[in-house]
């Protein structure tokens, strides 16, 4: 027998909408990272196919700032707004 994992309350409906919905914030959340880490680090003439250690270094610092700044923000708004202490 499935188990149900819906909250109480809500339909089939409505959590496959909020699962989209989710996704899709995701996908936005991904692609806004990958773009400012990209401008903020890669030189605009490429000279090298792959990337040198100097824009490695910065991306994986662009990356753990923007996922930590994102997580604190989640945080607040989980917070009713407060700044997490």
């Amino acid at each position: 027998m499935a188990a149900n994992n819906t909250p109480a309350g809500i339909d089939k409906e409505q959590a496959f909408g909020m699962a989209e919905t989710e996704m899709e914030y995701r996908v936005e959340l991904f692609n806004r990272l990958a773009q400012t880490c990209f401008n903020k680090c890669v030189d605009k003439r490429y000279k090298e196919s792959e990337l040198n250690m100097g824009e490695n270094s910065c991306i994986d610092r662009c990356v753990s700032k923007y996922w930590q700044v994102n997580g604190m923000i989640g945080q607040m708004l989980s917070a009713g707004g407060r700044p997490p202490i």
